[in-house]
């Protein structure tokens, strides 16, 4: 993701940093993105949960109507990928 390390994404980041509630969530997200882009995120961080616990492709697949292209993208980001699903699963306990 280095070559996204833009001003503008920082500002993205800044805003979503100055979020305080999960209702200023649902608002920002609202506003920003479409309801499929906000289930589409959720689906991955509930795959990689899913993954990270053990469960099949099959059984991801199955909880969470993803495809199983975008499951491996998930499964590859955990095993080699930046952290970022490591470090959200640790702060929320999961």
């Amino acid at each position: 993701m280095a070559t996204l390390h833009t001003e503008e994404i920082d500002k993205l980041f800044d805003a979503i940093l100055s979020l305080e509630t999960r209702e200023e969530c649902y608002k920002f997200f609202d506003d920003a993105l479409t309801p499929r882009e906000v289930l589409d995120i959720a689906q991955r961080l509930k795959a990689a949960e899913m993954l990270k616990a053990g469960k099949s492709y099959t059984e991801v697949c199955a909880a969470t109507g993803m495809s199983t292209a975008t499951i491996s993208r998930v499964s590859k980001a955990l095993e080699s990928g930046a952290g970022g699903y490591e470090i959200v699963m640790q702060r929320t306990g999961k």
